[in-house]
């Protein structure tokens, strides 16, 4: 009979309430035991306050409402609640609860929608009162404040100190935030094989980030030996949990057949499923799949796709590489304008590839002046960190008067610092000294720098190296070793090396004359627009140079090169028409 009593009473007796609450949550019955908890709550029990505050922040027997949350937890966590404290501060530092009005209950039903942003500074104050009475996750949610919070907030060295003992108190949260403190700093071997051991304890306890950095370490042998398999393995486990970082990782493996059996299919399905869930780098990935040639073939319009969604996230690789799509038409319409768009938002995220690119758009006469002061500004400061590359772009952004005043003297000092180590610095730096701007003319140094530039597969230096050798300034004559220089300039599209080709066999050099082979690179040339081999093929087929006449192809080009501009080319066809009408 009492225990049937008992029974009655324990749902209206202060201490068996939160029993009996824990029974009907056992069986489903979540509501009904929010209720039985509301109503101890209202009569300040502590633990009632902490259960209340937990279900509106858990959605358990009500609808999901962070500040009711905040509310009941904070007079929980007022009271003394040490597991009242450490939630507040979790919910805080995850952006959870309303930066105002979290100081009364809200029973708005769309409060959820709130766009919320992390309170660190709330964080800090709830972290720091359950961190000092030795609860271990608080100890973890203040090293996290103090790592990851805002950067006057933030002190590495008090974040390290409670991370240990957070992980010395068994937090799992404790081992991974401290086995990623033992991996910044100072990276001595000692400090990486802790780091690997608190980081596997961490994945033992299923944390997703600690499964993937575990990964990460075993695949490239960073405080472990290495095991590639058994660190794909892992990022397999961490993608299965969700995790973008390791989907990605997962997917290009299974792409590449590394420490996994190639798998395409799966690897795209994984890479996608990072991507579409926020992953800028597996979008990027994805566009680079189907952008180049290899076990998949190449689909431009899938690639800029990918490449948009990227770029839209912030990835600069991925937002230059959408800028080449429409610079050059693959897969979308082509644009210039918008493909200088893309270059310039990839270089403001200090994509140094894309700086180039937009300058080179930048630098045409279409470009505005704001454009091109900002091309200039970019590569000045680059060049003063130590930048080669910023210091020829600079140079040449002072030899052209590109963003402000030309000013040849400080082009030259910074294009022969940049020519240490750029060729295409070199090649400038040779056409500075050959035409005496900025320093005096010197054609034997600017033959040295011609050939290293030469050497090293810079068309433009190769031809200008053949007219030093043709006129021998600088040197000996030796037009054959301009001819070779010429056809090695012409395989890789120089149209002027073209041309050059077809007035060296056309004879008066050096090498034996041969008009057949002439007209032939005359050809070439002029199929590429180059007025002046136009009028040469003009001549060639109106003069009978390397064949029979034939007068309505001389007449066609001699139309295209007048059109281009040439008066002598409107003689030619004056006097083709006079002789053709006789």
């Amino acid at each position: 009979m009492s225990n049937f009593v008992d029974k009655l009473a324990a749902p209206f007796s202060k201490g068996g309430s939160i029993g009996y609450a824990d029974r009907l949550i056992k069986t489903g019955k979540t509501q009904r035991a929010f209720r039985v908890l509301a109503r101890r709550a209202r009569a300040g029990e502590q633990e009632a306050l902490y259960r209340v505050g937990c279900a509106y922040a858990d959605g358990m027997g009500v609808p999901v409402n962070h500040a009711n949350a905040a509310h009941w937890l904070k007079l929980a966590a007022e009271a003394g609640h040490l597991g009242a404290k450490v939630k507040l501060a979790g919910l805080y530092l995850h952006g959870a609860i309303p930066m105002q009005g979290d100081e009364a209950p809200i029973a708005d039903l769309f409060a959820t929608r709130i766009k919320l942003q992390p309170d660190y500074a709330r964080a800090q104050y709830w972290a720091q009162l359950a961190a000092q009475e030795g609860q271990p996750d608080a100890q973890a949610l203040l090293g996290t404040v103090l790592s990851l919070g805002p950067e006057e907030m933030r002190d590495q060295t008090a974040a390290e100190e409670w991370y240990r003992r957070a992980a010395a108190g068994g937090s799992p949260q404790g081992h991974l935030g401290y086995g990623r403190a033992l991996m910044s700093g100072e990276r001595s071997e000692a400090r990486l094989r802790e780091a690997a051991i608190h980081m596997a304890k961490a994945a033992d306890a299923d944390l997703p980030v600690a499964i993937y950095l575990l990964g990460v370490m075993l695949h490239h042998g960073i405080g472990t030996a290495p095991d590639l398999p058994r660190g794909v393995q892992l990022y397999k486990r961490a993608a299965e949990l969700n995790l973008r970082v390791a989907q990605a990782s997962w997917g290009l493996a299974l792409m590449q057949g590394r420490g996994i059996k190639q798998d395409l299919l799966a690897g795209e399905s994984w890479l996608r499923r990072a991507a579409l869930a926020g992953d800028a780098d597996a979008a990027a990935r994805l566009g680079d799949l189907y952008v180049k040639p290899g076990d998949l073939p190449p689909n431009y319009g899938e690639a800029a796709i990918w490449f948009s969604r990227a770029a839209e996230g912030g990835h600069a690789g991925a937002a230059r590489m959408l800028g080449h799509l429409y610079l050059t038409g693959s897969g979308v319409a082509q644009d210039a304008e918008v493909a200088k768009q893309w270059f310039r938002y990839a270089a403001e995220r200090g994509d140094q590839a894309a700086q180039v690119e937009f300058a080179k758009l930048a630098m045409n006469d279409t470009a505005s002046p704001e454009e091109k002061l900002t091309v200039r500004a970019w590569f000045e400061q680059r060049a003063k960190q130590g930048d080669a590359l910023a210091a020829y772009n600079f140079g040449v952004c002072l030899a052209r008067g590109v963003g402000g005043e030309r000013d040849d003297a400080a082009a030259v000092l910074w294009l022969r610092q940049a020519a240490e180590t750029v060729p295409r610095a070199q090649y400038w730096y040779g056409l500075m000294l050959a035409q005496g701007r900025g320093v005096a003319a010197d054609f034997v140094e600017a033959r040295a720098w011609h050939g290293r530039a030469a050497a090293a597969g810079i068309a433009e230096a190769r031809v200008a190296l053949a007219e030093l050798h043709l006129d021998g300034r600088g040197g000996t004559r030796d037009h054959p070793a301009a001819l070779e220089l010429y056809k090695l300039a012409a395989q890789q599209g120089h149209v002027g090396a073209i041309f050059a080709l077809g007035a060296m066999y056309g004879g008066g050099h050096e090498v034996p004359a041969d008009r057949t082979i002439a007209q032939s690179w005359y050809l070439k040339a002029a199929e590429k627009g180059h007025p002046h081999a136009q009028l040469m093929l003009g001549r060639y087929f109106a003069r009978g140079l390397a064949g029979p006449t034939d007068p309505e192809k001389a007449r066609f080009w001699l139309e295209k090169a007048a059109a281009n501009g040439l008066p002598q080319a409107g003689q030619d066809l004056a006097q083709l028409m006079e002789t053709y009408s006789r």
